[in-house]
């Protein structure tokens, strides 16, 4: 699923979100995240040792609302399936690559030194994460709220 280029551009200007996963009893599990588009679907950084990357090795399903700053101007959930590069399944120069293209770019800072920057994301065992879109709502969608933007998808 492609995102039209408003909704694109509602997470760059919003990159906060409620990342949810799934427990092993099926119970969700919330947690708050930087997020930013991706050519895949919403990009995600999170680290190895989280419940959120556990869960999500043993159910792929995931969503995750992302939310105008002041939560109320409009919110978009994005339903779908992770898609994760991590040191259990890529190989070192794909895992520094996918790393620094989702990990630097859901944040404001940028590395002056990137083998500095390689070597703080390698110990902290960041996961570039990807939620590829299956379905999408929210407010954002609504004419009422936001006029012009494309129906619910």
């Amino acid at each position: 699923m492609d995102f039209d280029p408003r909704v694109t551009q509602f997470i760059y200007d919003n990159p906060q979100g409620v990342l949810t996963t799934y427990r092993r009893n099926g119970k969700a599990q919330m947690s708050i995240v930087t997020v930013r588009p991706h050519d895949r679907g919403v990009a995600v950084s999170i680290a190895e040792d989280r419940i959120k990357f556990k869960n999500l090795l043993r159910n792929l399903d995931c969503s995750i609302l992302i939310s105008a700053a002041d939560w109320w101007s409009g919110f978009i959930v994005v339903d779908g399936s992770a898609e994760m590069i991590w040191s259990g399944n890529a190989e070192q120069e794909e895992l520094r690559l996918a790393r620094s293209d989702v990990y630097s770019a859901t944040t404001p800072r940028r590395a002056e030194n990137w083998d500095e920057y390689d070597r703080i994301v390698d110990s902290d065992r960041r996961v570039a994460l990807v939620i590829r879109p299956q379905h999408m709502y929210g407010t954002f969608f609504n004419p009422r709220w936001n006029p012009g933007v494309p129906g619910r998808q």
